[in-house]
């Protein structure tokens, strides 16, 4: 707003659960008011403000009306020059105005409001720019809050790094800023009680003030059987490690643990099918597993996991069983595996990215689709990582097996 010189105004819109919020009540009721778009609007003193309609996703709607259908004429261009207020009972023109809207997943936004939208994807931070923001703004503002001088505290960026890598890996920087402002509170004891002229902050120091790391250093694992995924959560990409054993003296079979929701649950029957039938054309014995009970696991089963991206990699995890045959640990992977060997693209992948080189590892295997992703993925995050684009299953086991 303030790049485009025009007024900004916000509107919060979770937990709005009546149309007369947006359109504004008939003023035959008592204690009718303008919507609170008009009512934005005038508080700004503009017709052209930017106007940020904030977590649109939680909207609700029940007896009393649905306020994302009254949004339809708000937002839709062709409409809002014509927008109809109930308690003004005016044409206003809103085609003025720019609404930015936010939203945590699109999932629960209805489809025809949806479609009056432009969806644009904010990945979340690396570790540099949230080592930049800490830098530059957060440590400041923290010491502003504390009336701290800067000449009197410092933290130098290994201790920046140590707390964003150790503590603070959610996708953005609220985590980071707690932290920090822990750090600044402790340390401000510290120069009351002792009377220090300064304190400096080292990353060796980073545990006295908070404890032992929240996230452990991902260490990438290495086996007959073992593969290491790439997934995406939350708090940005981690590795995944899919292990595959032979349970002996049982007939065959095929079972899965690690609290995997429906879909990981489909991707690992697809898998084991499309492995089992394909033995033959994979190099491997073509009997492996008639009688074979094979067990799949996916570690840390205290964590819920779902999607279809680890598809090849619990398909290369069988194969590898079945073929006796160790894969590399400085490898990870991520793609959908269908029942006909094709690698279909996968969300995520500059956070997976990301989540390799953090764990040491510097190839990764990729679906074809994704190559324009990865193409805009910055330079120095792909640096040292040698990254191959597959189509077929084939190429994903002559990648890991036969070389």
């Amino acid at each position: 707003a303030r790049a485009m010189g025009r007024e900004f105004v916000r509107l919060s819109l979770g937990g709005v659960r009546d149309e007369a919020e947006i359109r504004g009540h008939r003023r035959t009721y008592i204690g009718a008011l303008p919507g609170r778009v008009i009512q934005s609007i005038k508080k700004s003193g503009k017709n052209n403000p930017i106007f940020m309609l904030d977590e649109i996703d939680k909207l609700g709607s029940d007896f009393r009306g649905d306020p994302s259908s009254a949004l339809l004429e708000v937002l839709d261009p062709e409409q809002n020059s014509e927008f109809l207020d109930h308690y003004l009972d005016l044409r206003l023109d809103l085609s003025k105005v720019l609404f930015i809207c936010t939203a945590n997943q699109l999932d629960t936004i209805p489809s025809p409001l949806l479609d009056r939208m432009e969806a644009i994807r904010l990945a979340g931070y690396l570790s540099e720019e949230k080592l930049q923001i800490a830098k530059n703004h957060l440590w400041k503002r923290q010491l502003r809050k504390a009336g701290v001088p800067a000449s009197k505290l410092r933290i130098g960026s290994p201790g920046l790094k140590k707390v964003i890598e150790g503590y603070a890996r959610e996708a953005g920087v609220r985590a980071l800023d707690k932290q920090l402002g822990s750090i600044v509170r402790k340390s401000v004891v510290q120069l009351l009680k002792d009377d220090k002229k300064q304190i400096v902050v080292n990353a060796r120091d980073i545990e006295n003030y908070l404890g032992s790391p929240i996230f452990k250093k991902q260490r990438p694992r290495k086996g007959i059987g073992v593969v290491n995924g790439l997934a995406w959560t939350a708090l940005g990409g981690t590795t995944l490690a899919i292990e595959c054993s032979q349970v002996h003296g049982g007939n065959r079979g095929f079972k899965q643990t690690g609290q995997l929701g429906d879909v990981m649950q489909e991707s690992a029957q697809i898998a084991y099918s499309y492995v089992a039938s394909n033995l033959n054309k994979l190099s491997a014995d073509c009997k492996f597993f008639d009688d074979a009970f094979i067990h799949l696991h996916v570690p840390e089963g205290a964590t819920p996991k779902d999607g279809p991206s680890a598809g090849i990699t619990m398909g290369i995890a069988l194969l590898s069983l079945a073929r006796g045959l160790p894969i590399r640990g400085d490898l990870a992977m991520t793609g959908e595996l269908t029942l006909t060997g094709k690698v279909l693209p996968v969300g995520g992948i500059r956070e997976k990215v990301i989540a390799a080189k953090r764990a040491g590892i510097n190839e990764i295997i990729l679906p074809k689709d994704n190559e324009r992703d990865y193409s805009e993925i910055p330079e120095y995050i792909k640096k040292g990582v040698t990254s191959h684009f597959v189509s077929q299953f084939g190429d994903v086991a002559d990648l890991c097996l036969n070389n």
